[in-house]
């Protein structure tokens, strides 16, 4: 008998490069500086050849850079 397995009850929203470029109005090249020097999420590999980052990640920074400018 083969065991049944359950898909996790909420799926996580990934976002590729564009998406996130929008949601916080900065260039790739600004972006992929943050992730190198520790200031924005690492994205996660999709492939060989492919990237996202995880929305909740993304909404967490956003998060935290609009708490210290209030």
């Amino acid at each position: 008998m083969s065991k049944k397995v359950e898909a996790p009850a909420t799926q996580e929203v990934l976002d590729r490069l564009p998406a996130v470029q929008a949601r916080v109005n900065a260039s790739k090249t600004s972006i992929y500086a943050w992730v190198k020097s520790g200031n924005f999420p690492p994205p996660v590999k999709l492939g060989m050849r492919a990237i996202a980052w995880r929305r909740s990640d993304v909404d967490r920074w956003i998060e935290s850079r609009t708490s210290h400018v209030a």
